[in-house]
């Protein structure tokens, strides 16, 4: 009978895995206790797999034999995809090959776009560095869309779901960015054109005195304008907010002069503008505790060198309002910012998004900059002055319309080839999103591993994690064996008094 009974019950455990493994291939569970949902898809990846039409295939370029902290890359990667076929019904297929397996394969993975990485892998003791390639090409129908490299702890989620809205989406809305008036051109705002490009036709627009705007642009952007705009080129705006639609603006109140050391106030009409709408730009410098560093030539006796130093006027900020906007952004880099304020009355309706930190203050222009200033705490009377707000309501016409603006219009732009602060980028696209209507991505753009330096920590959190780490597994391994012994020791028990009797 026991013999039968094992059989049995064998049996009916392989069943049962059989049963799972095949249960398995149709649904995808996973359990995600991570704090901001780090492994569970979002609703905008769902509706971008449930709404293809055509399948998309994935072919992902992975090197075995990896360190464990880059194969789990790959594991992650993996299991995404996955997910993803499971929510698409099938709509999406993948395979991962080894281009170390056969040289062809390596040929095709540099033809496609995707370059070799140089890891480090200890070895008998001893560092080596090893090629390994961790990227994807994505193809559906003519469409391909490359992912180069796969970041670790990066947001992979947004990286796989944009490309895929990229290679879907047949008919993107257009965004302008404003020219003729001392903007910046597309190719100093690189990283923005790369994140709009996914979902809009990114182009510049310069206005006459004689032409309208077209009617398939969806979203303006002004962007640091140096010369004062046209009455008419202003009334050209208003006609495009009172048709429904949306505006970004990035503007200097005031603009600073780091090799003269001196601010001054800038006019470009366009204050004068949304001053009128209920919305004012101080002629002032944000200063903040919590800053960027400046480079400093120093000379002390016969040397000349370089040091950083903290300089206020650069805040940088990380005190974001609870808003589609600002979700996910941890620090904005900002340089010669001002403070802003709304004066208009409640017929529309006025969202501050971005602030300063607990220790800031302000300084009207012009200024002389003293970069060798040694600031104290009274230098910082204030906290949460706001940097960023958005207007929204029928604010040229009768049709609902939004206007974004932000106190820097340096942030989003930077020298020809050269990266800013991935934030700054994350904080103008999201903008456009909003104001376009298309909020999808937003959450996936800044969703990735947050940074958390335990030196941040209160310290008597700080202890306790130490010593939860350290103890708790001692105390489960003990628990496990006390469980395990008082098992055994009733079983003996029970045995003797079957015996006895």
């Amino acid at each position: 009978m026991k013999i039968n009974s094992f059989y049995i019950t064998a049996i009916l455990v392989t069943a049962i895995l059989i049963v799972l493994n095949l249960v398995s291939d149709q649904f995808f569970v996973r359990l995600d206790f991570t704090e901001d949902k780090q492994y569970t898809l979002s609703e905008a990846t769902k509706d971008i797999l449930r709404n293809l039409n055509e399948p998309v295939t994935v072919k992902a370029y992975f090197s075995k034999d990896l360190p464990p902290y880059i194969a789990k890359v790959r594991k992650d990667f993996m299991e995404l995809l996955v997910e993803y076929s499971s929510v698409s019904k099938g709509m999406l297929v993948y395979e991962f090959v080894d281009p170390g397996k056969e040289e062809e394969i390596e040929m095709n993975a540099l033809q496609e776009g995707i370059q070799p990485v140089m890891i480090n892998v200890r070895e008998k003791d001893q560092m080596k560095q090893q090629k390994a390639f961790l990227g994807a090409v994505l193809s559906q129908g003519e469409e391909k869309e490359v992912i180069p490299f796969i970041q670790p702890e990066g947001a992979m989620e947004y990286g796989l779901s944009s490309a895929i809205k990229k290679i879907s989406v047949k008919d993107k809305p257009t965004v302008a960015l404003l020219q003729g008036h001392g903007e910046p051109g597309i190719g100093e705002l690189l990283q923005v054109y790369e994140g709009l490009s996914i979902l809009y036709q990114f182009e510049p627009l310069t206005l006459t005195d004689t032409t309208e705007i077209p009617a398939h642009i969806k979203t303006i952007a002004v962007v640091r304008p140096t010369d004062s705009i046209p009455i008419d080129h202003l009334f050209q705006l208003d006609n495009f907010l009172a048709s429904g639609r949306g505006l970004f603006i990035a503007l200097n109140k005031v603009q600073g002069d780091l090799q003269n050391a001196y601010g001054t106030t800038l006019n470009t009409r366009l204050e004068t503008w949304l001053l009128n709408k209920g919305i004012r730009v101080e002629d002032d410098f944000i200063v903040d505790v919590q800053c960027g560093a400046v480079t400093v030539q120093q000379q002390q006796g016969m040397f000349r060198f370089s040091s950083n130093m903290n300089f206020p006027f650069l805040p940088v900020i990380s005190n974001f309002a609870s808003h589609p906007v600002s979700e996910g952004l941890e620090s904005v880099v900002l340089q010669f910012a001002s403070s802003l304020s709304y004066i208009g009355d409640s017929a529309y309706t006025f969202t501050p998004i971005a602030f300063t930190s607990e220790k800031s203050g302000s300084l009207r222009a012009p200024q002389y900059f003293d970069i060798q200033k040694q600031w104290s705490e009274s230098d910082f009377p204030m906290k949460g002055i706001v940097v960023a707000g958005i207007l929204e309501g029928n604010i040229a016409g009768d049709s609902p319309a939004k206007i974004v603006v932000i106190t820097d219009g340096d942030f989003p732009v930077g020298p020809q080839g050269q990266q800013i602060n991935p934030d700054n980028a994350n904080l103008m696209i999201n903008s456009i999103d909003y104001l376009s209507d298309d909020t999808g991505l937003i959450g996936l753009r800044t969703r990735a591993v947050t940074s958390r330096p335990i030196k941040e920590i209160e310290d008597g959190t700080k202890a306790l994690l130490k010593y939860l780490n350290f103890l708790l597994p001692i105390f489960l391994v003990i628990f496990y064996g006390l469980y395990r012994y008082q098992k055994n020791r009733s079983i003996r028990i029970r045995r003797l008094e079957a015996n006895y009797s």
